[in-house]
């Protein structure tokens, strides 16, 4: 997976606060918000959780990706 594109600090902070939360079923929460925001026709908050989802699943790798400092 390539590295997801991270917005901000709220992205970080939604993807962490579901990982706390919901642990392993985090990106599945993210995915069933996302389904929400896009059956209420919602398409930036669709964006956002998608974008969470795809976070959450980069987080959870046990691969390293890109530098290592």
């Amino acid at each position: 997976m390539d590295s997801p594109y991270i917005s901000g600090r709220a992205a970080l902070a939604d993807a962490s606060d579901l990982l706390e939360r919901f642990g392993d079923n985090a990106g599945l929460e993210a995915a069933s918000r996302a389904e929400g925001s896009r059956d209420a026709g919602n398409v930036l908050r669709f964006c956002h959780w998608r974008q969470i989802e795809r976070v959450i699943a980069s987080l959870s790798e046990a691969e390293v990706r890109g530098t290592v400092h």
